[in-house]
């Protein structure tokens, strides 16, 4: 284990790279929160992406830390982790959603951090070295949010169906242009509340590695959690289009009804998984919630092409992410 003593610039230049891997999971992430509102007309992307930059910060004063505690302390044993294997595993993570933000992938930036962390730690000390509890349960995440989201999205829309059944279809879209709003700063409250906490897990790993901060704190320093809730909303706001069009028209073709929808029920899931300290997919959540609302209107709706090529994009996030992350590892051991 890194000690006290570790030079000073690394934990700055780890800090600084978990930094921008919270920017670019905004930027990455930022079709979860948006996608529908723009695809509906209900904003335009200029306004949404303010809309919802404003919401990834605002959750900075509604969720505890649950996810950040996962993260920095539940994945790996005690004295593994050191800033070799932080360096891997950011690493392996910017990599990954580099590689699917350009080609237009909604892949899920925090599977990647956490096949990171698993490809560094494995790297260095074996599988023994990991947390079997908390690998588990975020791995078992990855198919219990979206058929949850699948669920709530898909339910949502036969409740609005039913209670909306003898309204006019212009009154129903007035009246959902408006609710979606409130699904979609939800949606992002939980986005923020969920992926910002992951990056303050793995700087709060850092630093309890290196001795800047103990073990025993029952939170990471206040600066931390500012920085990277200021990071993810900042990164929000630049948006990634590519993601935007495969999110908002790509899957299904949405109206405002069935945005609110897929938007509530990927909001309930969130902020679920949240208070339990589970660290989620938001990417995995809401296409879900859109492949759920887009079913509960005829099987036909869905282009199930395009939502296998995503299901497969998942599936190789986690192994994809950790190679990349062993790799770092071993060239970190050479550079610093």
């Amino acid at each position: 284990m890194e000690t006290a003593q570790t030079a000073l610039w690394v934990v700055i230049m780890l800090v600084c790279l978990a930094i921008a891997f919270d920017f670019m999971n905004g930027f990455h992430d930022a079709a979860n929160s948006i996608a529908t509102v723009v695809s509906t007309g209900v904003l335009k992307p200029g306004q949404a992406v303010l809309f919802a930059a404003a919401f990834n910060f605002v959750a900075i004063f509604i969720f505890h830390l649950s996810v950040a505690a996962t993260v920095g302390k539940g994945i790996v044993q005690p004295g593994v982790v050191d800033t070799h294997v932080v360096f891997g595993a950011l690493t392996g993570a910017i990599t990954w959603n580099l590689i699917t933000w350009y080609y237009g992938i909604p892949s899920s930036s925090s599977h990647a951090l956490i096949g990171g962390i698993v490809g560094a730690v494995m790297a260095k000390a074996g599988a023994g070295a990991l947390v079997s509890a908390g690998v588990l349960k975020t791995v078992a995440f990855i198919f219990v949010s979206p058929l949850l989201g699948f669920l709530l999205g898909s339910l949502m829309m036969v409740i609005v169906a039913w209670v909306c059944r003898r309204a006019t279809p212009s009154r129903v879209d007035r009246w959902f242009r408006r609710l979606q709003l409130v699904s979609a700063g939800a949606y992002s409250l939980g986005h923020g509340g969920n992926d910002a906490q992951k990056t303050i897990g793995i700087i709060w790993m850092l630093l309890i590695a290196t001795g800047y901060t103990s073990a025993s704190d029952a939170a990471p320093p206040g600066w931390v959690i500012l920085s990277c809730y200021v990071a993810i909303a900042a990164g929000t706001m630049f948006g990634g289009w590519r993601i935007v069009k495969t999110m908002g028209q790509k899957i299904t073709k949405l109206k405002p009804v069935g945005g609110f929808c897929a938007e509530t029920g990927g909001a309930i899931t969130l902020f679920l998984a949240t208070g339990l300290g589970i660290p989620v997919s938001t990417t995995h959540t809401i296409t879900g919630a859109i492949v759920g609302v887009g079913s509960a209107q005829r099987a036909s709706a869905v282009r199930w092409g395009v939502a296998g090529n995503i299901v497969w994009a998942w599936i190789f996030t986690i192994p994809a992410s950790a190679f990349v992350a062993a790799v770092a590892y071993w060239v970190s051991l050479q550079i610093f």
